[in-house]
């Protein structure tokens, strides 16, 4: 029988393979890490090669404590954005271009148009590849000469499984060359960056069979020739299905380094609210929101000025957990401080690289503990604003967020964004509900479960909810009417001192 599968997730830092079965029980999981390089400010670069290192690695190992012989498919879901040059051959030309590289903000300013927007469902930023491969053609034309083939990273996972050139659709419009109204390549955007649809990969819907390994490269993962290569998706994509998201009036929302929050609908349309995606679900869209500081907020408020030794109170706590449990204390509004949660510019709905952090109220009485709970409740806030802006393009209104990440172990948080979001916050019952998402589309390629939906039925769950409680749910709603008017108010600020400190 090969009843299980096995979902991999080549992320920012690491390959992680996980084996499932067919309840989205986890069998085995390894991780593999690979470095990522920053050689410039606002650049970010990574080996395409480690990439495939890595994931065969991870693959082998997790198979080598199971009955390898039940692996029916596998399939890939990756850091979306990222792309890499390679030659005929497959063989990188430079270092990959990741998602964060924000190199190309010139190209934004004079390429961004209404009609980009439209066609691909991205607002104008420098996130997409597409902006990056108008920056190649300025700054290194000898790269663009020689391309064999301009990859996603799961397109280039799939030649090294497979031979061919194959990618998801749901994989390759992050890219920003797609029609998200037809799902396939728009010849505008191609011959604005210089390259040809020859230059790409073929495009199939996410959870079909792109091909089967062969002898060679089984052997090299410890598996049976004949194992499916099924097309995945984004990890958003993916998380959206690990999580159960797919079922209506829910959103998925992903409390990591930075925090990504999607809805799921069948119609297509666009706005600066959010992004729009395939999702990993064939025809159908996920619109999806993005705060570019979540946890890495709170990383650099404990690292930098909390002082807090945790291994001295012999407690096995850690400084977040510490600080946690003193702002579990203080009433919702942090005793009159207010954050604007934008360490790493605004993303969705404003798209300002010049806006900052702020720290609204500040006087005498303010500790560790109510910096650290104002941190928790911006980021809340700022996650309302833009989930009612993306709930507008619904067809029904949303009633439960499905957390996943770091941030949703902490039932502080979970809590506040439930009062202050006025919904239900379910924790996801697996933490790595992105590879179960990929896990999903292998299971129903190969006839495990009978569709992507029943699949996603089986597979997925919660643990813990959190639900709305009166008193401060109303509390925060006085709060968000004065958090709402921080960033407008405070945008010209933002440009001025971005010019003054240019």
């Amino acid at each position: 029988m090969r009843d299980h599968v096995i979902g991999i997730d080549c992320s920012t830092t690491a390959a992680k393979a996980v084996v499932w079965n067919a309840e989205g029980e986890v069998l085995s999981q390894v991780r593999r890490a690979f470095d990522l390089s920053q050689p410039r400010p606002g650049w970010g670069e990574q080996n395409a090669e480690d990439w495939w290192t890595a994931t065969a690695e991870a693959i082998r190992r997790a198979v080598q404590t199971i009955d390898a012989s039940r692996i029916g498919a596998l399939c890939i879901t990756h850091q979306r954005e990222s792309f890499v040059c390679v030659d005929e051959g497959g063989v990188p030309l430079r270092p990959a271009m990741l998602w964060m590289d924000t190199r190309a903000t010139d190209e934004v300013a004079r390429y961004g148009t209404e009609e980009v927007h439209h066609i691909t469902g991205k607002p104008p930023n420098p996130t997409p590849a597409w902006y990056k491969l108008l920056w190649l053609a300025k700054h290194e034309p000898e790269t663009l000469a020689r391309i064999g083939r301009v990859v996603d990273v799961h397109g280039f996972l799939v030649h090294r499984l497979t031979g061919q050139w194959l990618t998801s659709w749901a994989s390759a419009d992050p890219l920003g060359l797609v029609d998200m109204s037809t799902f396939d390549y728009d010849e505008s955007l191609l011959k604005a960056a210089g390259i040809e649809r020859g230059n790409l990969s073929q495009l199939r819907p996410p959870g079909s069979i792109l091909g089967y390994l062969g002898d060679d490269v089984a052997a090299r993962l410890g598996l049976s020739s004949g194992v499916a290569v099924v097309a995945g998706a984004g990890d958003g994509q993916c998380a959206q299905l690990g999580t159960g998201g797919t079922i209506g009036g829910r959103a998925y929302l992903n409390l990591g380094s930075g925090i990504v929050s999607g809805t799921y609908t069948d119609r297509y349309s666009y706005a600066r609210e959010y992004r729009t995606l395939s999702a990993a679900v064939p025809g159908r869209y996920t619109l999806e929101t993005f705060i570019g500081g979540g946890t890495v907020n709170l990383n650099w408020f404990v690292e930098n000025f909390a002082g807090i030794d945790a291994r001295l109170l012999g407690l096995g706590l850690t400084p977040e957990q510490v600080l946690e449990t003193a702002a579990a204390q203080l009433p919702p509004g942090a005793e009159g401080l207010l954050s604007l949660p934008y360490w790493t510019g605004a993303l969705t709905p404003y798209w300002d690289h010049n806006a900052r952090g702020v720290l609204l109220g500040l006087t005498g009485i303010h500790q560790k503990a109510h910096v650290y709970r104002a941190l928790l409740e911006g980021l809340a806030f700022e996650q309302r604003l833009l989930t009612t802006g993306a709930e507008e393009a619904q067809a029904q209104p949303l009633t439960e967020i499905i957390a996943l990440g770091g941030g949703s172990r902490s039932p502080l948080w979970c809590q506040i964004l439930a009062d202050v979001m006025q919904r239900t916050v379910s924790v996801v019952r697996e933490p790595e509900s992105t590879c179960l998402g990929a896990g999903m589309l292998a299971a129903a390629a190969v006839g495990v479960h009978e569709s992507i939906e029943s699949a996603v039925e089986a597979m997925s769950g919660t643990g813990r909810s959190y639900d709305p409680q009166p008193e401060p749910a109303a509390a925060y709603e006085k709060l968000y009417a004065v958090y709402r008017d921080i960033y407008s108010a405070n945008r010209e600020l933002f440009a001025r001192l971005a010019e003054a400190t240019r």
